[in-house]
Formats: C-alpha cells, sequence, structure tokens
C-alpha cells in the first residue's frame, strides 16, 4: 500500500509498475473492452452503468457533455474527454488498491467530479456508497460504518476537516480521495495517518497504468472478469423519515432499466440542457443524469436548488393593483381555458367508472369546445404578455419533470395554465427510483400516469392483501426490473418489503383510474394516484382515518404559512404544527390595519389570529378540519434534525421534539 500522506509526494515518479495492484480485476466489459483479453466476449449491449460512456463518447464525441462553472477550476468537458476520465479515474482506484465488491463512501455534492468519481468507482466492480455533506455527523458516521467502506471519496478540504473529527479517529479508513481544493489546507493530524490523493492524482495514476497496460504484456498478470447485470453498483440509504435510514442495494441492472426506459417520458434531444434541483446521490438525479447523458444532452451544474414558483406568485401579489389585477386576471382566464381543454381533450380524472350517455357527453364536450374557442385568444395574449416572462424567470423553456409523489394540484394547475409541460413520476430509492409517469401527449393533472415499461402495478387491501378494484384506494405495490436488490446486512426489512414473488410494498396509499371509453375522463384509465403515505395516516378516537397531506398542502399555499405538519394521532380531532412567514405576517398586518408595525410589535395572540383565518379560508371544504394549533419560531431544517437532506419533514422526529408543548395544545383544547 502507498502512503503518499504528505504534501511533498511525487507523483509524476511513482511507476504504475511499483504499485500494489489486486490480482483480480474487473472490468465495465464495453468500457474497458480494450483491456479484455477475450475480445469475442464483447458486444454492443449495456452490461454495466458505466459501458453507457463508450456508447456516448462514440455517438456524440466533441459535443459538450458537461459545464460546471462554479467550482475553481471551471469545468468543461466533451463526451470523450469525459470518458477518458471516468476510464483513468477507475484505473486510478484500482492502483491505490481499491478491490471489486469493496465498499468505497462518496461523501460529496453536485459537481462533475462527483460523476466522474461515481462511475469510476463503478466501473472498477466495487460498490459506492453515497451522501452528500448536508448529512448530520450521526448519519455520516452511521453509514461508513454499517456500510464497511474501506476509503472514503470527499468534496472540499473544509468538509474533509469536518471528517476528520467525526469520521477519522474511529473508522477505518485505508485511504483519503479530496475531489476539490488544496490539500494544503486539511486538518494537519490527518495527512501524516491516512493516504491522501486529491483529484489530479487519481487521474494521473490511472492514465500512467492504462498507457502501461495498452502497450505491454503486463495484462497477463492478471485475473479478469466482467461486471455483472445482477452485481451491486451503490447502496443508497434513505432518507429515515420516521426511522434508522436503510441501506438500499441497487445493481446494474436495476439502474441500466431505467437509462433504456426513461425515453418515453422526458423529451430530451441532443444538444437540449439539463438542470436537477436535487442532490446528485439522490437516485432521481442519478437515474435522470445518467439517462440524459446516454441522449447527448448537455449538463449544467448550478447552485439553484428550488423552483421559483412561490417567488413568481409573490411577485405578482407584490405588485402595484393595476398590474396585480391584470395577471390574476390572465391567470384565471387561462385556468378556465385549460380546464375546458381537459374536459374535451378527456384528461378529467375521476375515481369512479361512470354510466355515460351519448347525447349527454356530447353536449358537454361541444360547451368545452366553445369555451376553449372563446378563451383562446384572450390565453394566446396572456402567454406574450406574461408567461414569456416567466419562463425566463424560472429557467424552463420545453417541460419540467417533478419526482417523489403526489403533486400539489395548485402548482400543477398553475403550470398547466401558463402553457409550461410539468410532468409528475412517482418512485422511491428502492426501485431506481422510477416506477410511474405522466407522458408528454397525456399529461392528466392529479395523476402520476402510467406505469413506465417492464413495470407491473397493483393496489391491495391493507389488511388482507386482496388485489383492489380500479377506483378502489389501498397500498401500491410494484414489480419489475427496477425492483432493489434488497436492504444490505438487514434480511428482515427486505422480507418485509419483497415477497416471494418479487412484488415490493411501497408504504404508499393511492388508486387506478378506472377505464371509461367516452366522456371526460376517456384518457385517464390506467392512470396512477398517489395520496400519502401509509404509515402517515392519523387515526382519530373516533377511529377515523385521515391522510395529513392534503390538508397540509392546503394550508401550504398560504403566503403566511411557511411549513405545517398535521397531527392528532389518538385524539379527538386534528391538530397542527405550523411555522409562519413572518415577514408575509408584518405586510398583512400592515394591509389590515394601515399601520407600519414590526413583527416585534405583532402578539401572539394576533399571529394565531391570522393563521386560523388563513386555515379557515384554505382548508374550508375538506372533510376534516385543523382544532387547535401551535405555533413554532423554529423552522424545520435539516440542521436541526427536523428534515431529512432531500428535504422531507421527519414526522416523528418534529413530534417528539415538540411533545410537551403538544400535550399541553391538546389539554387546553379539552
Amino acid at each position: 500500500m502507498i502512503c503518499c500522506g504528505s504534501n511533498s509526494c511525487d507523483y509524476d515518479n511513482l511507476e504504475p509498475s511499483t504499485l500494489e495492484s489486486p490480482q483480480l480485476r474487473r472490468y465495465s466489459p464495453l468500457l474497458e473492452s480494450a483491456l479484455l483479453p477475450i475480445k469475442d466476449v464483447v458486444s454492443g449491449e449495456w452490461k454495466a452503468v458505466p459501458d453507457i460512456w463508450k456508447s456516448v463518447a462514440e455517438k456524440y464525441g466533441d459535443k459538450v457533455a458537461l459545464v460546471d462553472p462554479y467550482h475553481d477550476p471551471p469545468s468543461v468537458m466533451t463526451y470523450k474527454e469525459l470518458e477518458q476520465e471516468i476510464l483513468n479515474f477507475s484505473e486510478g482506484l484500482r492502483t491505490i488498491g481499491l478491490n471489486p465488491d469493496e465498499k468505497i463512501a462518496l461523501f460529496a455534492d453536485n459537481s462533475c467530479r462527483w460523476l466522474v468519481a461515481d462511475q469510476g468507482i463503478m466501473a472498477t466492480g466495487a460498490v459506492n456508497v453515497v451522501r452528500g455533506s448536508k448529512s448530520s455527523d450521526e448519519e455520516i458516521l452511521q453509514i461508513y460504518s454499517h456500510s464497511e467502506s474501506v476509503a472514503v471519496v470527499v468534496d472540499t478540504p473544509e468538509f474533509f476537516n469536518r471528517l476528520a473529527e467525526i469520521l477519522f479517529p474511529t473508522a477505518e479508513i485505508r485511504f483519503i480521495i479530496l475531489l476539490w481544493g488544496d490539500k494544503s489546507i486539511l486538518d494537519s493530524k490527518m495527512l501524516s495517518k491516512i493516504p491522501i490523493f486529491n483529484y489530479e492524482d487519481i487521474e494521473d495514476l490511472g492514465e500512467k497504468s492504462r498507457d502501461s497496460l495498452l502497450n505491454s504484456m503486463e495484462r497477463g498478470q492478471h485475473s479478469y472478469e466482467t461486471i455483472r447485470p445482477d452485481d451491486v453498483a451503490t447502496l443508497v440509504y434513505t432518507s429515515g423519515t420516521s426511522s434508522t435510514p436503510k441501506a438500499v442495494m441497487l445493481t446494474h441492472q436495476n439502474i441500466l432499466h431505467q437509462i433504456e426506459n426513461l425515453r418515453e417520458i422526458v423529451p430530451a434531444e441532443p444538444g437540449d440542457r439539463f438542470l436537477s434541483m436535487l442532490p446528485p446521490w439522490h437516485m432521481y438525479e442519478r437515474s435522470a443524469e445518467y439517462f440524459m447523458f446516454s441522449c447527448g444532452i448537455q449538463q449544467v451544474y448550478t447552485t439553484v436548488r428550488k423552483l421559483k414558483v412561490f417567488a413568481i406568485q409573490k411577485q405578482i401579489s407584490s405588485s402595484s393593483a393595476a398590474r396585480k389585477f391584470f395577471a390574476s386576471s390572465l391567470i384565471k382566464i387561462s385556468f378556465l381555458y385549460m380546464e375546458a381543454k381537459r374536459v374535451y381533450q378527456g384528461k378529467v380524472l375521476t375515481e369512479q367508472k361512470e354510466e355515460l350517455h351519448l347525447v349527454s357527453v356530447t353536449l358537454e364536450w361541444v360547451r368545452a369546445r366553445v369555451v376553449a374557442v372563446l378563451l383562446w385568444p384572450l390565453h394566446t395574449l396572456a402567454t406574450i404578455l406574461v408567461y414569456r416572462k416567466i419562463y425566463s424567470t424560472i429557467g424552463i423553456r420545453k417541460a419540467g419533470i417533478s419526482g417523489g409523489g403526489s403533486l400539489p394540484m395548485h402548482i400543477d394547475r398553475f403550470f398547466e395554465a401558463i402553457g409550461l409541460t410539468l410532468q409528475n413520476g412517482y418512485g422511491l430509492t428502492e426501485t431506481s427510483p422510477v416506477i410511474a409517469a405522466r407522458r408528454p401527449d397525456c399529461n392528466v393533472l392529479g395523476t402520476i400516469g402510467h406505469p413506465i415499461k417492464h413495470t407491473e402495478i397493483k393496489v391491495v387491501d391493507p389488511e388482507t392483501g386482496q388485489i383492489l378494484s380500479n377506483g378502489s384506494k389501498g397500498i401500491i405495490k410494484v414489480r419489475g426490473p427496477q425492483v432493489m436488490k434488497g436492504y444490505y446486512k438487514n434480511s428482515s426489512s427486505t422480507n418485509q418489503a419483497l415477497d416471494k414473488d418479487g412484488w415490493f410494498n411501497t408504504g404508499d396509499i393511492g388508486w387506478i383510474a378506472p377505464k371509461n371509453t367516452m366522456g371526460r375522463s376517456r384518457q385517464c384509465g390506467g392512470m396512477i394516484v398517489i395520496e400519502g403515505r401509509a404509515k402517515d395516516t392519523i387515526v382519530l378516537s373516533s377511529g377515523e382515518n385521515v391522510e395529513p397531506s392534503e390538508l397540509e398542502e392546503a394550508a401550504g399555499r398560504s403566503n403566511l404559512i411557511k411549513q405545517i405538519v398535521v397531527i392528532g394521532q389518538d385524539q379527538r380531532r386534528l391538530g397542527a404544527l405550523i411555522v409562519p412567514d413572518k415577514e408575509e405576517l408584518v405586510l398583512a398586518a400592515k394591509r389590515l390595519s394601515g399601520t407600519h408595525s414590526t413583527s416585534s410589535e405583532l402578539s401572539a395572540d394576533e399571529v394565531n389570529r391570522m393563521i386560523r383565518g388563513e386555515l379557515s379560508t384554505w382548508t374550508s371544504g375538506r372533510s376534516f378540519q385543523i382544532g387547535p394549533i401551535l405555533i413554532l419560531d423554529e423552522p424545520f431544517t435539516i440542521d436541526n434534525g427536523l428534515m431529512t437532506s432531500t428535504m422531507k419533514v421527519r414526522r416523528d422526529a418534529v413530534v417528539d421534539r415538540f411533545k410537551d408543548q403538544i400535550a399541553k395544545m391538546y389539554e387546553k383544547d379539552i
């Protein structure tokens, strides 16, 4: 093993032949076919995820693959250059002693070098264990230890120094790789204890070793294997909104299913630019990136982290009275236009199979067509005067893909009204992740579309497991090539989630739209609707079941409510924990009173009264209403442990943190 902890290690004079190399070398069969001694085993078919890079390098060559302007140095790579970077990184890992099947932690954030490291690790036949810098110290330590990782790839010197305090003193680490920054500013205590390489070191070592192998007979000294499709490619730890994160084992075949089948969903063409707002280790982000690169797109790395829909709505609401009236009126007209269009196109979602008559269907169709024709000129005017400015603000020209689960209807309708295609999809880490998605030509609001290719979905009764008919709500189960191999070192959880026939229990409540041959819902048959997590269901003392997400979505539309968690398990009625938007509260108070009050002047009673008014406005008409509320000053964040690194509220953590206040709140409500 090489130990080059000091900054004076001379990599230029270190010959690849002097490096300790494993006897067994495993390769991505298509990507590294030049190094394989048996040529007839190689075909053009992808067997491992890194195989895609040879295909795209041959097809798109000198086209720009990625642009990373925010790191030092800024990076621009063509497809050929990206392939070579991945090949060099992979071979560099082998030269410093990474073996097939070993686990290596990749703790880093979004950048072009993350992608190179991710794919370089996979190409060696090793397994990368991924997480970002926003994870808590406890998560980082638990993930590294549980995964049995042998080394770590880290993002920046600052993150390295943080890990030096929480990870390095107790964990066994063979070597460390720094992707960005100068080794001279690393924690000096670690430099003499563990071999530390920077990105350039690994690239240089890999390039020299590849040249040596390609130009000599040294290849005969090794035992060669190719990566198999069912080999584990990565361990991805679940967000853990209510329990300890579990390590999902995803194979090359799982991920290749996504790369090969997202084309029917995503309207990607060579030369398009792709922007994502999720961490790079999140499976939706990863699979989407791999797929996009396979289409010849240009990936732009950015600091943008969330869509600016609410900023747009806030900008409209804060405009002058005349502009606000004008923009709001046009948007309302577009809402009506799109509603009429949905009716005559047969894209109105319904839970029940309808008994329809030809005359009534025809009359409804004609009425909707007439309304749409009358409103079309005003909708077109709105597009020219208002919506094109919105396109520029949010940076979307072609389409937006929303993933995870159900999309709030007000966001869905807003995008539809302004003429931007927002395709909602659904999946989990355990399914690599995409299970279903809306297609560009059949983008039905309120649904997550049809299953993607080779994917089966059924809805079952949560008590009996019996398959339910279309329109009936139950637990969604899925089976297909994208379903995980299991949870690492957790056979009991694997057996709970996966049955003997390969069906995976998503834990989500949903239903499948019934098929109607005519009428307003004729295009919706077979589409899936997600209504929330089964484990989030609140059971009141009356025995009634409530899905909190419906109320949270409705209340969250208020400008005064920044965050809300609906509670009420075993209580006689629902309650809520609410983090208000203090700036909006002040503005609202000024509008109501005509004074120039500040947030410090708003009493607790005033805040409570204003929030109550918002809840009444936005949740009226719902099956259940929110009773007592608790106003919180502390927001739910990743840093305080109340949100996951993918921005999901940890319900159990929130309830536990504020359990005393919740108890008092309900005592007063008696």
